[in-house]
């Protein structure tokens, strides 16, 4: 049997545009054409302010997990920007994020942004 194929994004950027224009379009056409068999977006940094208060972005990340995309979020950047609870809200996972050390060290597919 197959293995699944899951690709990890990594979003960084504080910059809508890049979350509108190159994150949020693949990770849907990613899932809506079959390209990935999973994408998972990982909100960490800056990232994680813009997806907390901007009201446009959190439409798109609602709109990224009703079509199967996973959203996650880092607890510690959440916590510290005072967003958890509405990343909570819009459904993301906000957690620790220990497990992007075994991403790389297992050479998983990543795209940081």
């Amino acid at each position: 049997m197959k293995e699944k194929e899951k690709l990890y994004i990594l979003w960084t950027s504080s910059d809508k545009e890049t979350f509108k224009n190159m994150i949020s379009m693949y990770s849907l056409n990613s899932i809506k054409s079959g390209w990935w068999d999973e994408v998972e977006i990982i909100i960490w940094g800056g990232s994680t302010k813009l997806a907390g208060e901007d009201t446009e972005v959190q439409k798109e990340i609602k709109k990224l997990l009703e079509n199967g995309v996973i959203v996650e979020a880092c607890k510690a950047c959440a916590d510290k920007l005072k967003v958890s609870s509405t990343l909570k809200e819009l459904g993301v996972t906000v957690k620790y994020m220990s497990k992007l050390t075994g991403i790389i060290k297992n050479k998983e597919h990543l795209i940081t942004i």
